[in-house]
């Protein structure tokens, strides 16, 4: 009968996981660009340093699925975290789109950043020996930006809003005892919405362009632990290739469709790949340490393309993204075998220049401050929290750049000023093993 209870408890455990994060994943920024790392709490107090060579609980199927080999038995990891991106603008010599008097500037930017929940999830077993089966449901990427209907930079952004859901099957297989490598397939699903106000001359419309679509990716990991102390983690995260089928509504001053623009509109998207070398290793009974380095290919988002249906071009936002490395350096405080002290910083390179820089995503480079824990009540049984603060670098903006692709002040205004930006990451998770 206690077996029996055990096995029901266990089930229920898991259907409600999986429902939880496919309920509740969205998006928001936190690491560069409109990636999101916030992967597993375990890693956020050490700021995700060594990520592809920590393989401490089931969250290395997003890491690196190589790690599940050193994992026995069942494991199931849920985490939530509260996400608070900030991005303030300020103005310093904007020019409203004209005419100036019947678009005049009727509101402050305020803070186009606010509070958003990002949950991610992941359940391992072991099949035999060698080998470990997986399954993580995370949201890799996420955006939102949102604006005042008045402010200066409305006919360049209102709404910008990106959100993914990513299920992520894993095989590891231990190749000896010192080697193992590790494969998962991902199944993608995004939504994006974008909107800004239009400029009609003498009145003031509003475009709004939803998309959304799947795709197809795969990720690698291979482990070699030189020692029981000591371990190197090598990963990669494919590109996915999307084609975001949508609609295009075209409203005018009293929020009434223009019949003249069809609704049917298909913009491409590729996400980057990510390349990650990690390191850990345990110094004593007390310390651990672990760093990495990781690059991103966001070279691939070199513009934001919408095209009408009719093969006609709706509009065009210039990108030219640059490739991105992120740093990190983290460590441990054993305590006890309960308890777990957990510190990292990092710093993560913005692929986002000032020439290009856009009021949807006014990104810079950040320096992570990282700080967290784990308490294990019990050998089957671990709670860990975190909390990180990314400094960001101001962000220095002059755009003109219309719906068109092409500079128009008359059209849509200059924005120039700089966005005063920073992130606070607050994060829980709670392991189970059985």
């Amino acid at each position: 009968m206690h077996r029996k209870n055990k096995h029901t408890s266990q089930k229920t455990t898991l259907i409600w996981f999986t429902s939880l994060v496919l309920a509740g994943l969205s998006g928001s920024v936190a690491a560069s660009g409109f990636a999101l790392i916030e992967q597993n709490t375990s890693g956020l107090g050490n700021a995700y340093a060594g990520g592809a060579a920590v393989a401490e609980d089931a969250s290395t199927i997003f890491f690196n699925p190589a790690g599940m080999s050193r994992l026995s038995g069942k494991q199931i990891v849920f985490a939530a975290h509260a996400i608070q991106p900030s991005a303030k603008f300020i103005d310093s010599a904007s020019v409203p789109a004209s005419p100036a008097a019947i678009h005049p500037t009727l509101s402050m930017a305020g803070d186009a950043g606010s509070w958003q929940f990002v949950p991610n999830g992941y359940f391992i077993m072991e099949i035999n020996p060698q080998m470990r089966f997986g399954l993580g449901v995370s949201a890799p990427f996420g955006l939102k930006t949102e604006y005042p209907a008045g402010w200066v930079g409305r006919f360049q952004a209102l709404t910008s809003s990106m959100k993914t859901v990513n299920v992520n099957p894993s095989l590891s297989y231990r190749v000896n005892e010192n080697f193992s490598m590790g494969v998962g397939v991902n199944y993608q699903r995004i939504t994006a919405d974008l909107s800004n106000a239009v400029n009609l001359g003498a009145a003031e419309g509003m475009t709004t362009v939803s998309g959304k679509d799947s795709a197809w990716g795969y990720n690698l990991g291979g482990l070699y632990e030189i020692n029981n102390s000591t371990r190197i983690g090598v990963a990669y995260r494919s590109s996915l290739k999307y084609q975001l089928n949508g609609t295009a509504l075209v409203t005018n001053a009293a929020g009434a469709a223009l019949p003249t623009y069809p609704t049917g509109v298909t913009a491409d998207l590729k996400t980057p790949d990510t390349l990650s070398i990690s390191l850990f290793s345990k110094l004593d009974a007390h310390w651990d340490v672990m760093a990495d380095v990781s690059r991103t290919g966001w070279n691939k988002f070199s513009e934001l393309r919408i095209i009408k249906n009719t093969g006609a071009l709706l509009g065009v936002t210039p990108q030219n993204w640059s490739n991105t490395w992120r740093t990190a350096v983290g460590g441990n405080y054993h305590f006890n075998e309960r308890w777990t002290a957990r510190g990292g910083v990092a710093h993560d390179q913005s692929p986002v220049s000032d020439a290009f820089r856009t009021a949807r995503i006014p990104d810079n480079s950040r320096t992570w401050l990282s700080a967290g824990g784990q308490y294990k009540p019990s050998k089957d049984v671990a709670f860990d929290f975190g909390y990180a603060h990314l400094f960001v670098n101001n962000a220095r903006i002059s755009n003109n750049t219309g719906a068109a692709g092409t500079p128009s002040i008359a059209t849509v205004g200059n924005l120039v000023g700089v966005y005063n930006n920073r992130v606070n990451i607050l994060s829980v998770q709670y392991t189970q093993s059985f």
